[in-house]
């Protein structure tokens, strides 16, 4: 599960910086503050698993002078007004979705069972939408895979992916806001600092 300091996800959402680059700067920080690591001893980047660029694709971080087998999970998320930053003891998906721009979307992405459970809920199909990001963030393939291929129950907690059920949390951050984190079940520690 990683070092024995990391047993759990932390989750910080905050109002998100200039550039994306600033948020990957804040991820970053998050890590040395999650892990007590000196900050100039925390590197990350992004690499693709598809492709190999490191322009983008999944994040990863890395503490200098930890044993190699020591993983840290890291994801981030953002939209308008709030940016989620996440930290954990393997891999890991976050997700946040403000509720008036997934209702807004023509998103063709909803299984029948969402569609189902959701009864037009904007809300709960927000959720479902982050709840897909999160899942897919974690799996490491991203929007590569098509999100209808994801079935969220926000009922359960939890989400189907290739026969394989995921354990999702969701949190409603505020009327308009969500966020789903996808850490197989690792216990959260949640601080909003919008």
């Amino acid at each position: 599960m990683g070092d024995p300091g990391l047993q759990t996800v932390s989750v910080r959402v905050s109002a998100p910086g200039v550039t994306r680059t600033a948020d990957r700067e804040a991820l970053l920080a998050f890590v040395a503050e999650v892990t007590g690591a000196d900050p100039t001893t925390v590197r990350g980047g992004r690499r693709c698993a598809h492709c190999g660029s490191t322009a983008h694709g999944r994040p990863w971080a890395a503490v200098e002078g930890w044993a190699a087998h020591t993983r840290i999970g890291v994801s981030l998320s953002r939209t308008d007004g709030a940016l989620a930053l996440a930290v954990g003891p393997a891999a890991l998906g976050v997700d946040v979705e403000r509720v008036g721009r997934v209702a807004a979307a023509p998103l063709d992405a909803f299984t029948a069972g969402e569609r189902a459970r959701s009864a037009g809920d904007a809300a709960l199909l927000a959720a479902c939408w982050a709840g897909k990001e999160a899942v897919l963030k974690r799996d490491g393939r991203g929007i590569r895979v098509d999100p209808g291929a994801v079935d969220v129950d926000v009922t359960t907690g939890s989400a189907a992916l290739e026969g394989v059920a995921h354990p999702v949390s969701l949190v409603r951050l505020e009327e308009d806001l969500v966020l789903a984190v996808a850490a197989d079940g690792v216990p959260l520690e949640l601080e909003d600092r919008r």
